[in-house]
């Protein structure tokens, strides 16, 4: 077990087996030491964990929530691509969609959900750029989706 997926289960936490694409379109595409990711969202057992709009059926929290689960997913999805977590350098950038009602305006407390997972995983390297962007409706009424770009290191690097 490498070091990532040590921290993981010292908070708790567990990865989701990886999910495939819904679609014709890959779930992780590298570009050089960049990795970026296909969007993900709260899925748990192929169901989202939370449907809805948030400022109406979804809370803040629920939110949050469903932030944080879809950072398993996106670390699920890379694991599966370059085998091993520990070869993330760092968490460029995060990307966040929120499914929101016209008069909801805390889209970037419901991505902080992801922020904050990130920052707790990786430390400085989970410090990342980020926007947090309010939409009016998502695929399958899913609250949130998410996608990322991570630095990786050379494949065999112990650094």
């Amino acid at each position: 077990m490498g070091a990532i997926e040590q921290r993981l289960a010292e908070l708790g936490l567990a990865l989701p087996p990886t999910p495939p694409p819904m679609a014709n379109y890959v779930t992780c595409l590298q570009v050089g030491d960049l990795l970026y990711t296909s969007g993900a969202s709260c899925f748990v057992n192929g169901k989202p964990l939370f449907t809805g709009r948030l400022g109406a059926e979804v809370t803040l929290e629920q939110g949050y929530e469903a932030s944080r689960v879809t950072v398993l997913n996106l670390l699920s999805m890379i694991k599966g691509h370059i085998g091993e977590l520990d070869r993330i350098e760092r968490i460029v950038k995060v990307l966040g969609l929120v499914n929101s009602t016209l008069d909801f305006f805390n889209q970037p407390q419901v991505i902080n959900g992801a922020s904050d997972l990130l920052v707790e995983i990786f430390g400085d390297r989970g410090k990342h750029t980020r926007s947090a962007l309010g939409t009016s409706v998502l695929p399958m009424n899913i609250p949130i989706e998410i996608e990322m770009i991570v630095q990786l290191k050379p494949a065999g690097s112990d650094s």
